[in-house]
């Protein structure tokens, strides 16, 4: 079928707007029509070639939900007509990670997203007879895709689709940074670095885990007063203070910090605000190559970094848990969404991104 989509030509070129091919799902694939799509730091990361997730030219975009159209050989769920949340983090269930309990490491998976294709190696998007490489097997910024029926997750009718995008990526691992990975406690003191589409959601996370004081930090007013409204009880300008010193005069320190910028000065700056046996989460996208330096004597107080990965969360245990938590008003989605888009604002958006403004752009389709 004849679908429109922003392609990208390489690192650091702009969008732009073509017509595709896009070929019918195969065996474990279905089809999906785009309602819409978030626009995430991992999609700019790419975009500026700060880590190679895809190989060019592509359809980037994977924060995305929609509606099933068609279904390939053998799929029996999800079925046409039902409503999708789509996923980075498909699993083949047949590989090491995979029987191992570990379906978010997915050997299979990766393969395919290093080649820009689906799980068989190849895409299903063509230009000319000419390869468009999938980003991360998702490839959203389309008016339809073909993805793999293990990154599919059925949702409600009722749970609106421009939320339900944000809930793919942003929200998944910012709560399950909180809630999987950290597993913070209630009552306890949490610092969060990064008040962006992922940060705000890991104070979401601490909200809805009971954390007594949170503590957000950011350059910018605007993301600290979203901040306050999804959860936040203390606010750090760190353009004007110095955040480790605001910390520890609000706190003495945390139980949990998390940095979610990928930047190596604010991990700098939030292992220093972790407390004696407590623990930083470094959920931010690292560039390639990145290398830390960080104080070594805090480790003595056994205080320790773990890494975290699309907020070790399970896809079919956590999707229906926060659609439910957002239609019983317990997380905050509205707020997040700062504007909606076509693809024709992609290139402007991704410039807002990169300059810090605003939470979520959503490309919506009609």
């Amino acid at each position: 079928m004849k679908i429109k989509a922003a392609v990208l030509e390489g690192i650091g070129s702009q969008f732009e707007v073509s017509e595709l091919d896009l070929d019918s799902p195969k065996a474990g694939e279905v089809l999906v029509k785009i309602a819409a799509s978030g626009l995430c730091a991992s999609d700019l990361n790419a975009i500026d070639g700060k880590r190679k997730l895809v190989p060019f030219p592509a359809v980037i975009g994977h924060e995305a939900a929609g509606v099933v159209i068609e279904v390939g050989p053998g799929v029996t769920s999800p079925k046409v007509g039902d409503h999708v949340i789509l996923s980075i983090v498909p699993n083949c269930g047949t590989c090491d990670y995979c029987k191992s309990g570990r379906p978010n490491y997915c050997s299979t998976a990766g393969d395919a997203m290093g080649v820009g294709g689906m799980f068989d190696g190849t895409s299903r998007l063509s230009r000319n007879g000419e390869k468009i490489n999938q980003f991360l097997t998702v490839a959203s910024f389309a008016e339809y895709a073909v993805v793999p029926v293990s990154g599919c997750v059925v949702i409600p009718k009722e749970m609106p689709l421009d939320r339900a995008a944000l809930i793919s990526c942003a929200v998944l691992t910012g709560y399950g940074a909180v809630a999987n990975t950290a597993k913070v406690k209630s009552g306890s003191r949490v610092a969060v670095f990064g008040c962006g589409g992922v940060g705000l959601n890991i104070i979401q996370g601490a909200r809805m885990k009971g954390a007594k004081r949170i503590i957000a930090v950011d350059v910018t007013e605007e993301k600290l007063e979203l901040a306050k409204k999804v959860g936040a009880t203390d606010l750090v300008n760190a353009s004007k203070v110095d955040p480790v010193a605001a910390i520890k005069e609000l706190t003495g320190g945390v139980d949990y910090a998390f940095e979610a910028l990928g930047r190596e000065e604010t991990i700098a700056q939030a292992w220093l605000t972790v407390d004696v046996d407590g623990q930083l989460t470094l959920v931010g996208l690292l560039k390639n190559g990145a290398k830390l330096t960080i104080e070594a004597g805090p480790f003595v107080n056994e205080q320790s970094i773990k890494g975290c990965y699309f907020g070790s969360s399970d896809l079919q245990r956590d999707v229906p848990l926060l659609v439910q938590a957002y239609l019983t008003g317990e997380l905050l989605l509205d707020e997040l969404i700062t504007s909606r888009i076509g693809l024709e604002g992609l290139n402007e958006s991704f410039q807002k991104l990169r300059s810090g403004e605003g939470a979520r752009s959503v490309l919506v389709f009609d």
